[in-house]
This record gives C-alpha cells, sequence and structure tokens, in this order.
C-alpha cells in the first residue's frame, strides 16, 4: 500500500469514529505503518479532532527517532508511547486503533471485563482478547507503552482494564471492522447485564466455531470499510485530502 492510501484509509477511520462516536474530545489515536518493518507509521497530530483530521495532517513518525517528542509538530505523549511501542515490538501490529468507546469503556472497567459469549457478535471474540489489569496510569512513558506492547503480544484486541479499547490488524480495513464490532460486543454485553437477568452463555465449542466462522470472511472487512468509505465521499469527502 502506498503512502497516500494508508493516509486516506486512516483519515477514513478517524472520521468514522467520530460518526459512530467513539472518539472522546481531542483525545484517542490511531496509526498505521507505511514501512516494510512498521517501524515508521502515520498517526494523528496532536490534540485534533477526529471529525476534522484530513489525510495530508497525518504525521509521519520513526519508532526508532528517540527525539520525537522534541519535534515542533510533536504527538501527544501517551500516543507516541503507546503507538511507538506496538509498532517498534510487534510486526504484526500494522494499523493500531486506541479509543475509549461508551460501551467498551464500561467493559473495561468490571473486575472481570472478559466478553462473554451470548451473541453471534460477542463470540467473535471468544478467547481472542487480551486483557490488561495492569493499569499504571496515562501512557506518558515509554515503560508503560513497553508494558502494553507485552499485554498484547499476538492477539488482535486488547481490553485495557480501568481504560478502554485497542485493536491492532494487517490493515486500516481489518482494525476498523475489528474495533466496530469490538465495540458493538461490548454493547450487547453491557445492556444484558443492566437486565439482571441471567445470561445465557453459548458453550464453549459453539463459541469456538462461530469465531471460527467469523474467521472464514477475509474479504468481509475491506467490503464493510469501503462502504463505510463511500458512505464518507457522499458526505464530506475532505477527509481525503
Amino acid at each position: 500500500m502506498s503512502e497516500w492510501r494508508a493516509r486516506v484509509d486512516l483519515a477514513a477511520a478517524f472520521r468514522l469514529a467520530a460518526e459512530n462516536g467513539w472518539h472522546e474530545a481531542v483525545a484517542n489515536h490511531f496509526s498505521v505503518a507505511v514501512s516494510d518493518d512498521g517501524r515508521k507509521f502515520l498517526m494523528n497530530p496532536r490534540w485534533r479532532h477526529f471529525a476534522a483530521i484530513r489525510a495530508s495532517e497525518l504525521i509521519l513518525c520513526d519508532s526508532d527517532d528517540p527525539r520525537t517528542m522534541e519535534r515542533p509538530d510533536a504527538p501527544d505523549p501517551s500516543a507516541w508511547y503507546i503507538h511507538g511501542a506496538l509498532h517498534a515490538l510487534l510486526p504484526h501490529a500494522r494499523c493500531v486503533l486506541h479509543v475509549h468507546p461508551p460501551y467498551g469503556t464500561v467493559v473495561a472497567a468490571l473486575a472481570d471485563p472478559a466478553i462473554l459469549p451470548i451473541d453471534q457478535n460477542t463470540a467473535r471474540y471468544f478467547r481472542r482478547v487480551a486483557i490488561d489489569l495492569e493499569y499504571g496510569g496515562i501512557a506518558d512513558r515509554g515503560e508503560e507503552g513497553a508494558r502494553i506492547a507485552r499485554a498484547l503480544g499476538d492477539h488482535r484486541c486488547m481490553i485495557l482494564g480501568n481504560h478502554g479499547l485497542l485493536v491492532a490488524a494487517p490493515t486500516v480495513a481489518e482494525a476498523y471492522d475489528d474495533l466496530y464490532y469490538f465495540e458493538r460486543a461490548c454493547q450487547t454485553l453491557v445492556r444484558a447485564y443492566t437486565t439482571g437477568r441471567a445470561l445465557n452463555v453459548m458453550p464453549d465449542a459453539l463459541a469456538e466455531r462461530t469465531a471460527r466462522d467469523w474467521e472464514a470472511y477475509p474479504s468481509y472487512a475491506e467490503a464493510h470499510f469501503s462502504e463505510m468509505k463511500a458512505l464518507l465521499d457522499r458526505k464530506d469527502p475532505t477527509y481525503a485530502q
């Protein structure tokens, strides 16, 4: 993928996150690798609202550059330390999306934030989510970013306890699709908990089969993201500038 295509796709993901209500003021951050080794990556400028981000405004960072925070256009410290560590330490994390969405953050605040397989969407994440319960405060130092990278390991999705959600995938489209269904799964779980009724949790074998069925749709994420970008193009194509 060319750097410009990566810019356009990531800018679209920011706009869509705002449309979906996953953003939080001018916080949170997305990134996508543009080098073969994954260590050079694009990220949102410091404290820009997701709904206003354009492809040309994304900043290019290098995980190997210790002077990044001395730049006049330095990113938000927590963005740099989380994403810099993930891109440096986890080659599979080509695109990283981190937000504090309403339902995902509620789940992250629970003593046991496991995503129980109570429907098709929640079952997608059966035994496929890293859970980090070692929150160390705002990630404004290298040690916290490295710790989060270790906690994610080879997973694509993570619940950051007392914090929010994070997904890491090979492409922007796959990361967006994962985050979309991750937050939907959290929404379903939270609403089910509020009924006070017993949950109808799937047997492990059925949950695993359902998760594998999701994985058998390799082109689904691309189609989903393409359709969402088409809607953006009709509504406000300035994200691609």
